[in-house]
């Protein structure tokens, strides 16, 4: 998400970020082309105007900070002005209410309202430890009751259970009474999808919502529809008492207007983000985090809180043990295997990038040169090899290279490039001195190629490689230290 608009923004604010200083001149010129970014990410006009003379005031007013330079001084304004469109701050769910809790899903067909249900079940289930049941309001596609009974039972949330010959509102009130019984301290309903246009279907939403009273009432939109999902939430606001809004399918979404739009136009905040397939590809949304990563600063707190949940700890703990025990020479193939893995589980090194600051932009460099490609090939290779080889490759001989490569499908070159990869590896966790490595590591991320550089101006590396890349001069994976020492920072 948000791709074309970072790319155009860090070309632009990169040609100010020169200037000695901020002159009417200078900032009227980039504004012009920060207006034309913004309408290209589909932004909606009225929220476009806002946000340009909002920045022009600024820039040309006395609220710089004579800290920074000019075109630090440009970016922080847009920055802070990105937030206060997306709605300064994350707006969290209200489950503060009597249980059981009903969350109440609406929005058009087809805007992936059944697989947010499932999203929203899990993810307050495992990071609100809430026990939640999910129902099916959908009497007029059969599908969307047995689709909803499916993701429920992967998930492990009991579904009340319902069919297309009942009410609406019955069927709701049967699955309060249930979710009353079971303790239940969330219930979320999935209703049908309508059209704004459809009066029958409408009026339908709006007396189900009356009758039950749900503490929240989240409008489901596809983020791709762009300034029609603006348009589209607020005629159902009109109708219903929304509460937020939840965008789905933002991963497909490269301009990311409606983002940009929809709290500035309806009121309504943007509660949460769907960022894939997976029950699991679900993100509060953070407009300060956004706006970050529109800007191509990264977003380490997102990062953080990702290493957190999808890390395994009790594998990390045991590898920084590992290496402090032995200064980095334990390090092994099945180590630099399980590297891999746990990268994998965080949507591979692109996505790790993203939220690394000033290394946005690589993720799409990572995709042109192969690296996950290259990631998997090295693991098919790992994986080719016996226990013993894994742990001690200096037995690696001709016959032994030749039975690897043939069994996992790759090239003596490419058991030569993983090898080099491990020493390398190796070096490094030598060098960081295992565990007590982390606090240099984590004094250094500011100080990291790029970190500071303008927006869309990427760090390179010395012989075409990408830094901590396979085929690259410096080691890749992600070091154990930032897997395993990572933690939320204290408030």
């Amino acid at each position: 998400m948000f791709d074309n608009l970072q790319d155009r923004l860090g070309r632009t604010l990169k040609k100010i970020s020169g200037n000695a200083r901020l002159t009417d001149a200078n900032i009227q010129s980039t504004l012009r082309e920060v207006r034309m970014a913004l309408l290209e990410a589909d932004v909606a006009l009225p929220v476009v105007k806002t946000f340009v003379d909002s920045v022009r005031s600024k820039a040309l007013g006395q609220n710089v900070s004579k800290s920074l330079n000019p075109g630090q001084q440009f970016l922080k304004i847009v920055q802070d002005e990105l937030v206060v469109v997306m709605g300064q701050g994350a707006v969290p769910l209200n489950l503060a209410a009597q249980a059981p809790v009903v969350i109440l899903l609406a929005g058009l067909q087809g805007a992936g309202k059944t697989t947010t249900a499932a999203k929203l079940a899990k993810f307050l289930g495992e990071r609100e430890k809430k026990k939640v049941m999910m129902v099916s309001a959908d009497v007029y596609r059969p599908a969307a009751i047995a689709q909803l009974a499916t993701l429920g039972q992967e998930i492990g949330v009991d579904v009340f259970p319902s069919s297309i010959d009942q009410k609406p509102l019955a069927i709701v009130e049967g699955a309060i009474s249930q979710a009353k019984k079971q303790f239940a301290d969330v219930l979320i309903v999935d209703t049908a999808g309508r059209l704004s246009i459809d009066e029958a279907m409408m009026a339908e939403i709006e007396q189900l919502q009356k009758a039950i009273k749900p503490s929240e009432t989240l409008f489901v939109i596809d983020a791709m529809i762009g300034q029609d999902a603006v348009n589209t939430a607020k005629a159902f606001d009109d109708v219903l008492d929304l509460t937020g809004v939840v965008l789905t399918k933002v991963d497909g979404d490269a301009r990311g207007g409606a983002a940009l739009s929809v709290r500035h136009v309806t009121g309504k905040p943007i509660k949460f983000l769907g960022v894939g397939e997976k029950t699991d590809a679900l993100e509060p949304f953070h407009p300060d985090r956004i706006a970050s990563r529109i800007l191509g600063m990264g977003d380490v707190m997102s990062l953080i809180e990702e290493v957190e949940r999808k890390v395994d700890k009790e594998k990390a703990q045991k590898l920084a043990k590992k290496l402090s025990t032995n200064k980095g020479r334990g390090f092994d193939l099945e180590d630099m295997r399980d590297q891999f893995q746990q990268m994998r589980s965080m949507g591979g090194m692109g996505a790790i990038m993203k939220m690394m600051p000033g290394m946005s932009g690589m993720s799409q460099m990572l995709e042109q040169k192969g690296t996950q490609n290259q990631f998997g090939r090295m693991e098919a290779i790992i994986n080719s090899m016996t226990p013993k080889e894994r742990r001690n490759p200096d037995i690696l001989n001709g016959s032994r290279k030749r039975r690897i490569t043939q069994g996992s499908g790759t090239s003596i070159q490419d058991l030569a490039r993983l090898l080099k990869q491990h020493k390398q590896m190796q070096k490094m966790m030598k060098k960081m001195g295992g565990a007590k490595g982390m606090g240099k590591m984590m004094k250094g991320m500011g100080g990291m190629p790029g970190a500071h550089m303008p927006p869309g101006e990427l760090p390179g590396s010395q012989g075409g490689g990408l830094p901590g890349l396979p085929g690259a001069g410096s080691p890749g994976g992600i070091p154990p230290e930032l897997l395993q020492g990572l933690g939320k920072p204290k408030k």
